[in-house]
């Protein structure tokens, strides 16, 4: 059982001094890799691992092929702002190729958790040399898979998998007695710009968890720009995240005076403190309308755009 710390009660500093002791003691004098996404937990946890071994911490960002645009050059650039080098790990081609064929959502999940962690991870370990993953599981992740809502793919001592036997390697979570909210405030305790710590929580199967069906590069690029127009006109609405989600069946659109059999992108956007529960955020008729038009003019072949209003539960923040 897992002891939370709610923002609440939590103590930033207490807490940071504690988890550099643990991490330290668990990695002893061995090298430590850990992979940086940009988001909120995984940029807290390259800071507070960073801050606990020094250069005994190999941070990679992982290139998978499902991230925004570019993700990669934006946070590899923050970071060297904040002295830490990121080295750039691309293997779409595995992720693609572990993706073929994939519709199933917890499939997916599966697919992505085993090329993470075996096929990659695996291969950075058995090059590095390093004994130990340091990553940002938090407690809402372990909650979600526990409860068999969503089947998170950092979540493996809960399963009953043991890293060290499925995958060579053993793994740190510092964060994980904590939920969303609390991780904010250990990452602006550490130092981390507000662009950083403030960040929309994103997905750790990225854009796969956007896209309804199977996961292809064409589909992944049409969601990925999708996100874009999403991104630039609800970062000023003050909620919790927001995205752009691809269904899986052609709509029938009209185009030019004739029918166009096209693609349907639904608009979710959330209040919520520590997406344990969550409502969709009120937008104003004249926003969606601006969002809508912006999303049919830049992205290719999308022909009908919606809001999603149902809350969390029963809905859930991802579509995926």
């Amino acid at each position: 059982m897992i002891k939370e710390i709610s923002a609440k009660e939590l103590n930033p500093e207490q807490f940071i001094q504690e988890k550099v002791a643990e991490i330290k003691a668990a990695a002893g004098e061995g090298l430590v890799v850990n992979a940086l996404s940009g988001g909120v937990d995984s940029s807290t946890v390259t800071m507070l691992g960073h801050r606990a071994l020094g250069d005994q911490l190999k941070t990679v960002f992982i290139e998978n092929g499902l991230m925004r645009q570019g993700e990669a050059e934006q946070v590899v650039g923050f970071f060297r702002g904040l002295g830490v080098r990121v080295d750039i790990v691309d293997a779409r081609e595995a992720f693609f190729s572990a993706l073929k064929g994939v519709v199933d959502p917890e499939e997916k999940r599966e697919a992505i958790r085993q090329t993470f962690y075996s096929q990659v991870f695996g291969r950075i370990v058995r090059e590095s040399g390093a004994r130990h993953l340091l990553q940002g599981t938090i407690l809402t992740d372990v909650d979600e898979t526990v409860a068999g809502i969503k089947r998170q793919h950092n979540v493996f001592e809960q399963l009953g998998i043991d890293p060290g036997e499925a995958f060579g390697y053993q793994i740190i979570e510092p964060l994980i007695q904590l939920r969303k909210d609390g991780v904010r405030m250990v990452g602006k305790a550490l130092g981390l710009p507000s662009e950083l710590f403030n960040r929309i929580p994103f997905p750790g199967p990225a854009l796969s968890a956007r896209v309804i069906g199977e996961a292809t590069p064409e589909r992944i690029e049409t969601v990925r720009k999708a996100t874009v127009v999403v991104e630039r006109h609800l970062k000023g609405s003050g909620a919790f995240q927001y995205m752009g989600i691809l269904h899986e069946d052609r709509v029938t659109g009209m185009r030019n005076g004739k029918r166009d059999f096209g693609r349907q992108i639904e608009v979710r956007c959330w209040d919520s403190v520590d997406a344990r529960t969550a409502t969709p955020t009120r937008l104003s008729f004249e926003i969606l309308e601006q969002l809508a038009g912006d999303i049919i003019r830049e992205v290719p072949g999308i022909v009908s755009v919606t809001y999603h209003i149902a809350p969390k539960p029963p809905s859930t923040i991802e579509a995926v």
